[in-house]
């Protein structure tokens, strides 16, 4: 199968955001935020984009506000997701939230958990913040590195215990960007959970 990757530039919040967009829009949507030192390159890079857009899936990577090729705006991190889910239409998207756009994903999860299929924290900013709001019927795939120097394997277990219907995928060895050090586990994993929970439109 041959991927195709496109990418779009939309507004939000008076933000240019700079969008990579793969797979069937027929499939369950995926939304790819990232971390603090990346942007939605680093999943073009490591092939996430392909390997999810092969399986089926309709991938959205996106640069967050002042990140990568998108301008800062006045975007909000605790309305920003769900002002994005709008503009873009999407159907109860997948997110997955590494590190940093943990301050954007905790605040969609609280508030309006009724708009994604499941959220793919991987050892995300703020737990200690906000766990205990979560709703507990979330589905969930809790993603870490044992060997995390940034965020401690510990604030797994508190994530776990405010959703007791997680999964979770452990990596030994792996560090803080854990997807990198173990790519092919991780894109295994994610799969698998967006095809069990995710909705096509």
């Amino acid at each position: 199968m041959t991927v195709v990757v496109r990418e779009e530039t939309v507004e939000v919040q008076g933000a240019s955001l700079h969008l990579r967009l793969s797979g069937p829009e027929s499939g369950p949507t995926v939304l790819l935020l990232h971390g603090g030192r990346f942007s939605s390159q680093t999943w073009h890079d490591l092939g996430t984009l392909d390997h999810l857009a092969a399986a089926g899936l309709n991938v959205v990577a996106i640069d967050l506000p002042g990140f990568g090729a998108s301008t800062a705006g006045d975007a909000d991190a605790e309305t920003f997701l769900v002002a994005l889910i709008e503009a873009l239409s999407l159907h109860r998207p997948v997110v997955v939230s590494p590190s940093m756009s943990g301050r954007f994903a905790f605040p969609l999860m609280i508030s309006a958990p009724e708009l994604v299929a499941g959220w793919v924290p991987v050892a995300p900013v703020g737990v200690a913040g906000s766990a205990a709001r979560l709703p507990a019927d979330l589905p969930a795939l809790i993603v870490w590195g044992d060997a995390d120097a940034v965020i401690p394997i510990e604030q797994a277990e508190v994530l776990a215990a405010a959703l007791p219907l997680a999964e979770r995928l452990t990596l030994a060895g792996a560090s803080h960007p854990a997807y990198l050090d173990e790519p092919e586990a991780f894109h295994h994993a994610l799969i698998g959970f967006c095809h069990r929970v995710g909705s096509a439109p």
